[in-house]
């Protein structure tokens, strides 16, 4: 069996906040067309506030999933990284911190996103076998993009053999 990798990525435009979205399909398509028959997929969002996780997607558990993070991390809480006046920018910001403060105007108040990712993940793997990704019946692999709209990337890489 010949060692190989095969790398793309998929783009996701998404419609509005804790929006979740079954990218199974894209990712099968990218499996087959890296021709690995046993390896492993990894699923990687390019995004802090974008999760990828595995579970049933079923639009009940989609609204409860809204409704559970949302609880445990509520955007209305006093958090420091949303009070934009007092973070401090990167020494290297082009324009120096007069160009940060203003690049800081245009950013979302969106602590309570981070936090959400930050339990659900960001990165999920499956073993491949037989050309196949072996999950389970009512398994997908689901983008839960926290913080949209807006447009998002997520990076899939195969390892494994043809």
């Amino acid at each position: 069996m010949e060692f190989m990798t095969h790398y793309e990525e998929i783009q996701l435009d998404t419609d509005h906040a804790m929006s979740v979205f079954d990218i199974t399909p894209q990712i099968e398509a990218i499996v087959e067309k890296s021709g690995c028959k046993e390896g492993t997929v990894t699923v990687l969002s390019k995004h802090s506030t974008l999760s990828i996780s595995i579970n049933e997607m079923e639009g009940r558990l989609v609204d409860d999933i809204r409704q559970y993070f949302l609880n445990l991390a509520p955007p209305n809480m006093p958090y420091l990284h949303n009070d934009l006046d007092y973070r401090v920018g990167p020494p290297d910001w082009p324009g120096g911190d007069e160009a940060w403060r203003e690049f800081r105007r245009t950013q979302p108040v969106n602590t309570h996103s981070h936090l959400i990712a930050m339990m659900l993940g960001t990165s999920e793997s499956v073993p491949i076998s037989e050309g196949v990704m072996k999950k389970g019946k009512y398994q997908s692999i689901l983008a839960i993009d926290i913080d949209g709209p807006k447009g998002r990337g997520i990076a899939v890489q195969i390892t494994g053999g043809k």
